[in-house]
């Protein structure tokens, strides 16, 4: 059987890493699941004949005997709550963003893990895990190109249906602030926030597109377009500009035609679909680091940084300021 998991929170992620677990990967089996809706779970788990047991409290999941480690996939605002109740269970726990929907409450969930003397939390920023971003990163590493100077990266999506106020920072763009800091093995120190002109294609308290420019502690510029009502496809883009050339992140891979005097390829609409691979790798290194004892992706102190990243960029956009990003020195723990 392997790794015995339990996963609280059964919509549409939830749904699809249970799956995803059982169909695909290696290791691990789902023996434990709890939602809100008990109905819609179990009639879930009876179409796909899977035979995890319900349980009506994610608490009490969690403190199972027979569940050997969690995954949150509930709604954000109970993230919190069950990683602090899966560390004070000394079990591991992959947690999907975000990892708390306020920087304190990452901070309490950092201390809390500090406290129990072992890392055991992981965020779900599967960009990391992404074979392009892997490929770009590697090519960063090896500083072939010398230091790099600049990024100009772009967050596309066709629309953004249910988005409103600042979710295109706070739900979006956090995605953006955890991958390129891992890109560059470096820290944000500053954001601005510059809203260009508005899309008639979205709702009217929805502003669209944002560029939020960040710096980093070595002087690295980060100029990001966010446009979540793009309307063509799902679009992420990342040039990075170096001392002595430039690198590009990899387009996926598709075919391109030449028919009827016209030279084509199609764009991914779903960003599922951009990242489906991203997260089958993501999931079975959790599954293999747990299995071991260890936790080799990002850290709750990666989604503290992300979250007090996105709260300077929410200020920055509302004073149209540069505000600073006040990320405290990383904790020997962390290291």
């Amino acid at each position: 059987m392997g790794l015995r998991l339990g996963v609280i929170g059964i919509g549409a992620i939830g749904k699809e890493h249970t799956l995803r677990i059982e169909k695909k990967l290696s290791r691990a089996k789902v023996v434990a699941v709890n939602d809100v809706n008990r109905e819609h779970t179990e009639a879930f788990l009876a179409q796909h004949n899977l035979s995890a047991k319900f349980y009506e409290s994610g608490i009490e999941l969690i403190r199972a005997q027979d569940v050997d480690a969690i995954l949150v996939t509930s709604w954000g605002p109970t993230h919190e709550e069950f990683v602090l109740a899966a560390i004070a269970a000394g079990k591991y726990v992959f947690c999907e963003k975000p990892l708390a929907v306020t920087a304190s409450g990452c901070r309490a969930i950092v201390e809390a893990e500090m406290m129990h003397g072992k890392q055991l939390v992981q965020v779900g920023f599967m960009r990391r895990f992404d074979k392009s971003y892997r490929q770009l990163k590697s090519v960063l590493d090896n500083e072939q190109l010398g230091y790099p100077l600049i990024l100009n990266c772009a967050h596309r999506a066709p629309a953004a249906p249910g988005f409103a106020g600042d979710m295109a920072i706070s739900d979006s763009l956090v995605h953006e602030f955890d991958v390129l800091k891992w890109l560059l093995n470096d820290d944000y120190v500053s954001a601005q926030v510059i809203l260009p002109r508005k899309t008639r294609l979205c709702d009217d308290d929805l502003q669209d597109p944002h560029v939020v420019l960040l710096r980093t502690k070595q002087g690295i510029l980060i100029n990001i377009e966010s446009f979540v009502n793009a309307q063509y496809g799902y679009d992420i883009q990342c040039n990075v500009v170096c001392e002595s050339g430039t690198a590009a992140l990899p387009e996926p891979s598709d075919v391109m035609l030449r028919h009827d005097g016209k030279f084509t390829r199609n764009i991914i609409v779903d960003w599922q679909l951009r990242f489906i691979e991203a997260f089958d790798v993501e999931l079975q290194e959790w599954i293999d680091a747990t299995s071991v004892g260890r936790v080799d992706g990002p850290s709750a102190w990666d989604g503290f940084i992300v979250a007090v990243t996105a709260d300077a960029c929410v200020a920055a956009k509302h004073s149209g300021n540069i505000e600073p990003i006040n990320i405290p020195e990383r904790p020997v723990f962390y290291r």
